[in-house]
């Protein structure tokens, strides 16, 4: 079974110009990988169809745009797959 970070990757690919090589885990999905916002929510939604979770992005955003949290938080890969690994175990757990 592919790990968070892979089929993230290859969804990121799939719905971008940007070749999977170049997507790292430190990778910051708007400054790093130039992905504009429109293309982003294409993203999230299929994270949300493969992953069968919700991503709320537009909290993300508010919380960004007021200062109580860094972009980096939610648009590093890495942490992008720690949010989704989170919504996923409080899903399974209210299963």
């Amino acid at each position: 079974m592919a790990s968070t970070f892979e089929t993230v990757a290859s969804i990121i690919s799939s719905a971008s110009d940007v070749p999977i090589e170049r997507i790292e885990p430190g990778s910051h999905v708007m400054k790093d990988l130039e992905i504009d916002s429109l293309a982003f929510l294409d993203i999230t939604f299929e994270i949300d169809r493969t992953f069968a979770i919700q991503l709320p992005v537009e909290d993300w955003m508010s919380e960004v745009n007021e200062g109580k949290r860094s972009g980096d938080d939610y648009f590093i890969i890495r942490n992008l797959c720690t949010q989704i690994d989170n919504l996923r175990a409080a899903v399974a757990a209210t299963a």
